[in-house]
């Protein structure tokens, strides 16, 4: 089994499958933008050399080249930094290189430029796309923690995954504190409506920490089955199209209790986005009991 571990001259990670595809991130992108803008414009202190990092762009890092576009019509000066830990993906990379964006060799622990005087590269927002899905769970906090200690203290970690197409995906937000650790901030259900509203397809693209947790009495189950009774509750909605029912879904979703951030606006959008206080990413319940 791979090991999250940092070392100086050792990557930390592995190859993943690099499978991607023009606009599969296009709705993350978007919810990058909207979410917090404020983080992508700041410049003052640490701030004024902070990138936005893409980890694990795949086999071409044409999301990192969209990504990039969507990000920069918040901030036109926004430098990128794609990082993949395979040679021969960051050398394919380097003619999509230039203008604010470059790609280098690393893992969880960045290929970050240092300088003597203290000013070196900083990092405000982390995206991980299809990566930690391939990991063994106990090994999303290692690397929870270590990506955590190279991003600035009011900055985000995404860690997402996505069906093949981009049209239905989950975001883990991580923000990083003053001390360098990390509390989850909310978990998103992103969909980019094209296709009918499927609470199965949420499910089961989960990021990894809460994949294999459908056990009764785990917060994250009951999140999903509460999920799954309101979009069978709406589904008149349905037509009007997937967008109605969405919102409709979230809506009621809202008005049973649960936290829903922003609910009117970002339903719309397709993003629906969960600050729910229970969530955890250690298991609530024993599976063996």
């Amino acid at each position: 089994m791979h090991r999250i571990q940092h070392t100086d001259s050792r990557l930390s990670g592995q190859v993943t499958r690099g499978k991607t595809a023009p606009n599969r991130l296009r709705s993350s992108d978007h919810f990058l933008a909207s979410y917090d803008p404020s983080l992508l414009k700041q410049y003052d202190g640490a701030f004024a050399r902070a990138l936005y990092v893409d980890l694990g762009y795949g086999s071409e890092p044409v999301t990192t080249v969209e990504s990039a576009a969507r990000l920069r019509r918040v901030n036109p000066m926004l430098p990128v930094l794609g990082v993949e830990i395979s040679p021969e993906r960051v050398e394919n990379a380097q003619r999509w290189a230039g203008k604010g964006i470059s790609f280098r060799l690393g893992g969880f622990n960045l290929p970050l430029q240092r300088r003597s005087g203290g000013d070196g590269e900083t990092v405000r927002l982390l995206r991980a796309f299809n990566v930690l899905r391939q990991y063994e769970e106990s090994e999303v906090e290692p690397a929870y923690d270590l990506l955590a200690s190279q991003v600035l203290p009011g900055g985000l970690i995404v860690d997402g995954t996505s069906d093949p197409y981009g049209r239905v995906w989950t975001a883990n937000l991580l923000r990083v504190g003053p001390d360098g650790t990390w509390h989850l901030e909310a978990l998103v259900l992103g969909s980019n409506f094209r296709g009918e509203l499927d609470p199965e397809a949420f499910q089961t693209r989960l990021p990894k920490c809460f994949i294999h947790r459908a056990v009764p009495g785990d917060p994250v189950l009951e999140l999903i089955e509460d999920w799954r009774a309101v979009t069978r509750d709406t589904r008149g909605s349905s037509v009007w199209g997937p967008r109605a029912w969405f919102t409709a879904a979230g809506n009621l979703l809202a008005a049973r209790g649960r936290a829903v951030t922003q609910p009117g606006r970002w339903l719309r959008r397709g993003w629906l986005v969960l600050a729910e206080p229970g969530l955890s990413l250690r298991p609530t319940t024993d599976p063996e009991n």
